[in-house]
């Protein structure tokens, strides 16, 4: 793409034109195992998705992750112009919260430093995407390590423990100049601009407040920010509170700025907005793909603002699905979508239990770019729960070449 690490890439002029790419053949996920039995290293899972593959659906090559690089805490990572490779982090080595961005360089991957002026990182991290033409990079938070690594806690929340801001930086001085303070925007987690190089403004998904904002750049030349889809909790009995947030986890646009997806990982649906219009979104698809709320689960829905009953658990290919989607990804031409399962092991085993003991899944979605709409792939499944050295957690989805959560154009 037009930022790019090295030689890596093919290097589209524009996102219009990748979407003209060829088919993604092979996926790669990071994996954990959490089978309390099996002392195994992380590692990362090269998936074949071509359909005329021999291995289609299948691990292909599983590689140690820690023998490369021993990193804690760090989340997203881009490539820059500089040709190196900037990495978001949630805390510092002790697990408090620090969101500072790490610079590696591209050719060797060694440490160079961190891309903030010291003492500039801000109070909480996770993820950033960034603008050169406005000068400006965005970044989320979550929560310091140590507050969300042994599970979610609600007394965290009333402590004020959660992020509910996104920090503004000054792209050409590496500095943060403004904050901004999102109204019920618990959690703001994944982060996007438009993939217009010219375009001012994007989308967050705030994970506990279940909804969707968009910020922009004002007439002022400084950013604000709108809330644009609410997702309503549901009121329910058997869980660990009487209401239900969707639990947003994770969000992409289309390369054309046509479409949102977000995952909401607790109610268990995948959703499709049209945001031709960007300031309202309308919903074009929705498919429900596991979840808390399921029938014949423990979970019983009390009252419901969107459903008229509770969904059918799911089943591909024979296995039951555990979890609910959480990490998507599209394709170049936006006609499949990739989903896992798995969030965070501590939160995977406190509201999916059966992950853990049977690992995750990935699935992959069909997708009507024309209409809006859709549909799951019943022939596609991977089961990660078959791994050889026992149940394994697959997370984040990336293609070797670029793909619509890792590329930015300048």
């Amino acid at each position: 793409m037009a930022t790019k690490c090295g030689k890596c890439g093919p290097g589209y002029p524009t996102p219009l034109e990748a979407m003209k790419g060829p088919r993604e053949e092979i996926v790669y996920l990071p994996c954990i195992y959490r089978n309390t039995s099996t002392e195994a290293p992380d590692y990362l899972a090269t998936v074949d998705v071509d359909p005329k593959s021999p291995q289609y659906c299948q691990v292909i090559e599983p590689q140690d992750i820690h023998a490369k690089c021993d990193l804690g805490y760090l989340h997203t990572s881009h490539c820059l112009a500089s040709g190196e490779v900037m990495i978001s982090a949630l805390g510092d080595p002790k697990g408090n919260g620090k969101g500072g961005f790490v610079l590696l360089d591209g050719e060797t991957f060694e440490v160079k430093g961190t891309w903030e002026r010291p003492g500039g990182a801000a109070p909480l991290g996770y993820d950033f995407w960034y603008q050169p033409r406005h000068n400006v990079m965005i970044s989320t938070e979550w929560a310091a390590p140590n507050v969300l690594r042994d599970g979610f806690n609600p007394a965290d929340v009333q402590a004020g423990l959660y992020g509910s801001c996104l920090h503004v930086w000054d792209w050409q001085r590496h500095e943060m100049v403004q904050t901004l303070h999102l109204q019920d925007g618990l959690i703001p987690l994944e982060i996007r601009f438009l993939h217009n190089p010219a375009a001012s403004q994007g989308f967050v998904g705030c994970a506990l407040g279940s909804n969707i904002q968009r910020f922009y750049k004002n007439e002022g030349g400084t950013w604000s920010v709108e809330k644009v889809i609410q997702v309503p909790p549901k009121k329910v009995k058997g869980w660990m509170l009487p209401e239900m947030p969707s639990l947003i986890t994770d969000i992409l646009l289309s390369l054309d700025d046509r479409f949102l997806y977000f995952s909401n990982w607790l109610h268990g649906d995948l959703r499709q907005y049209d945001i031709s219009d960007p300031k309202r979104p309308r919903l074009t698809g929705q498919l429900f793909l596991g979840g808390s709320i399921v029938k014949g689960g423990p979970v019983q829905v009390l009252e419901d603002q969107e459903l008229k009953s509770q969904p059918e658990p799911l089943v591909v290919k024979g296995k039951r699905v555990a979890g609910g989607p959480q990490m998507i990804q599209l394709s170049l031409d936006g006609k499949r979508l990739y989903v896992t399962t798995s969030l965070y092991s501590a939160w995977d085993k406190q509201f999916y239990p059966d992950l853990i003991r049977e690992g995750s899944v990935m699935l992959q979605i069909d997708v009507d770019t024309e209409k809006g709409g859709l549909k799951l792939n019943p022939n596609f499944l991977v089961d990660f729960g078959k791994e050889p050295l026992g149940p394994a957690l697959a997370h984040e989805l990336r293609y070797p070449g670029g793909d619509c959560s890792s590329d930015i154009w300048l």
